[in-house]
């Protein structure tokens, strides 16, 4: 009798204590719940994204409504941080009316109310500094998905020649980050616009913003907007970043059929290529296609896209070199998404780097962005002057035509005689001086008149 009151009494001990653990882990859970930190709005011209700053991974439950029309948010666990602020959407927001919150129990809804009916895409992203845990957001408008009409170049009779120019990062994802503030995202679209006038500065060229504004674009929407536009070249700019502060000059990259030439082309590569963690983006595939007949296909678009991205590479570095310091001095190679979801001729110019104090301030500073746009594009004119696209008004004038040196002749005297700079024709003809001699036959490139 007094065994089993003696059990009984220690199983109830044991019990209560195992109670008394387990209500303390509940309670250490709790206090390690997330919180909700910041409500970030971002407009872009395809959709409205709202991304939900965490303290911590979450998980979260989606549902629509209508009348209003809202997206409601279930954060499961979640409490709101005492500074948190409800943004105020634009009245410029094609999509977003209003942002509310409200607790549910343990949980925290987020009710989006929307102007209209729309698609909603969501997403969870793991820390990448400077951003935490984040919840992403994107509203569509919801109706019929845009039919991509890539735009008929053959039946353009003196087309310009099309420069697809692609200012690196933008919204959430700035990019690289440099002394004082400076924000890859903000420098890399003020050269794109001062190289967009530049380029168009010749007659037979146009340029075209792929980012416009302050807002991101994955990879495969960028090279999608070349595509659709009928570009003959996909030129990316960026201004990166590295372990040392050190590091410093312009580079001029192509993509790379395998690892990256250098180990610096494989690191700017792989900070490059996390910028679609940014949007959840993924890679491109080719449907409907037997695996070998799509390898072969992307090979034989990349064997001959590569060839005139080297030739382009090298040409705009020709002209980079005399407006600013080099980090290297060839083009080199590394596997960026932005040139290998693209089949047109693709270069990325890293401009300088941002984590070096002094090349930060120049890049940041307006005639130094216009010494770079104005070399960027030189080289471009160079190349398609060289390789002008059938059809093109620079075709139809750039025919080349050799010239066989005379007694007398200097370089710039030809030069003078064709409307052609010494330098064109030195470059042309791969001559390391000005020198030249008698009997020597030289390829004279053509130039179109600005």
């Amino acid at each position: 009798m007094v065994t089993r009151e003696v059990y009984r009494l220690a199983f109830w001990r044991s019990h209560k204590i195992k109670l008394l653990i387990l209500a303390f882990f509940s309670q250490a859970l709790i206090l390690q719940a997330a919180t909700l930190t910041k409500i970030r709005i971002h407009e872009n011209p395809e959709a409205t994204r709202v991304v939900l700053d965490l303290s911590g991974k979450v998980t979260y439950k989606y549902f629509r409504l209508t009348e209003p029309y809202r997206a409601v948010f279930d954060l499961k666990g979640v409490s709101a941080s005492a500074n948190l602020v409800m943004p105020v959407a634009e009245s410029s927001s094609k999509l977003l009316k209003l942002v509310r919150s409200g607790k549910r129990d343990n949980d925290l809804r987020i009710v989006l109310e929307t102007k209209q009916k729309t698609k909603v895409r969501s997403f969870s992203l793991q820390p990448i500094p400077p951003h935490t845990d984040r919840i992403v957001i994107d509203l569509y408008p919801d109706k019929p998905p845009k039919k991509i009409v890539v735009k008929e170049r053959k039946k353009i009779l003196r087309r310009d020649v099309v420069v697809a120019i692609d200012a690196g990062h933008g919204g959430e994802d700035p990019g690289a980050l440099g002394p004082r503030g400076i924000q890859e995202k903000q420098v890399v679209l003020q050269i794109s616009k001062k190289l967009r006038a530049e380029i168009e500065k010749k007659k037979g060229f146009k340029g075209l913003l792929v980012r416009k504004g302050d807002y991101y674009m994955a990879h495969r929407k960028r090279t999608e907007f070349a595509r659709e536009n009928g570009a003959d070249l996909f030129v990316s700019i960026h201004a990166d970043a590295f372990t040392s502060s050190k590091v410093s000059g312009a580079s001029i990259y192509t993509l790379s059929g395998g690892g990256a030439e250098s180990e610096m082309g494989r690191f700017l590569a792989n900070r490059a290529n996390e910028s679609d963690l940014f949007s959840g983006a993924g890679t491109i595939s080719i449907k409907g296609r037997a695996d070998d007949v799509a390898k072969t296909i992307v090979d034989m678009i990349m064997d001959g896209k590569t060839l005139f991205s080297v030739k382009a590479g090298n040409s705009v570095l020709s002209r980079l070199q005399r407006a600013t310091k080099l980090h290297k001095k060839q083009v080199e190679q590394a596997g960026f998404l932005v040139l290998k979801t693209s089949d047109i001729p693709s270069i990325l110019v890293e401009t300088g780097f941002i984590s070096n104090p002094k090349e930060a301030r120049r890049l940041s500073q307006k005639d130094h962005q216009v010494r770079l746009s104005r070399a960027i594009a030189s080289g471009i004119w160079d190349f398609f002057y060289e390789n002008p696209p059938p059809g093109t008004l620079v075709a139809s004038v750039s025919n080349e035509v050799t010239y066989q040196v005379q007694r007398g002749d200097t370089l710039s005297g030809i030069g003078q005689e064709f409307g052609v700079s010494s330098e064109a024709i030195k470059e042309r003809n791969a001559l390391r001086t000005s020198k030249i001699k008698i009997g020597q036959t030289l390829i004279i490139p053509r130039r179109i008149s600005s």
